[in-house]
């Protein structure tokens, strides 16, 4: 089960990836470019894909044996008084258990949904565990919020948090994505 689980992440992991490259380097036909006046996605890295689910404990553990490796500890994501969390503009006590899991060159991010209303718990309780997001490093957070939202892509929530000075993060319904993207600052 764990090699079925393995394949699939792959796969959509690819298939994001492609995607995300294809629909940011595309160039816009004149007529749609004067309509959303919007730059491409400053990328900096691809950093993580993120699954979301129900007991982040037993996920770390499914996904540690399946590589072989040490079993990630998780860690709870901070306060709404510290993370000035935004879920679809409004404030929300939400939280997040998570664990990393690292590979050579990406990180699979392991996501409990805790706390109120978020995009995770919307996920979860829509569509189940599975594939979240894949995140992107960016710099430039607002500016680039502005441009994400002029290509359609509207901004679902957004945060900070302490671990990183300025370290900030947003997600974006990006259903022509086929994945929900986030960007990260200085992650």
């Amino acid at each position: 089960m764990y090699k079925r689980v393995l394949i699939t992440i792959v796969v959509l992991v690819v298939l994001c990836v492609v995607t995300v490259a294809c629909v940011l380097a595309e160039k816009s036909e004149p007529a749609q470019a004067a309509n959303n006046n919007s730059k491409p996605l400053a990328i900096r890295n691809m950093v993580h894909i993120a699954v979301i689910v129900r007991d982040v404990e037993k996920s770390a553990k499914a996904w540690a044996d399946l590589f072989g490796m040490e079993v990630p500890k998780w860690s709870l994501s901070d306060p709404l008084e510290k993370a000035h969390t935004l879920y679809r503009g409004k404030p929300t006590e939400a939280r997040l258990k998570t664990a990393f899991l690292k590979l050579d060159n990406l990180r699979v991010e392991i996501m409990e949904p805790v706390g109120g209303p978020s995009t995770w718990m919307e996920f979860l309780e829509t569509k189940g565990e599975g594939v979240h997001h894949v995140a992107f490093d960016i710099k430039g957070m607002d500016e680039q919020i502005a441009n994400i939202e002029k290509k359609g892509m509207p901004l679902i929530q957004r945060g900070e948090w302490t671990a990183y000075t300025g370290g900030a993060y947003a997600y974006f319904d990006s259903p022509q994505l086929g994945v929900i993207l986030e960007l990260l600052e200085n992650y």
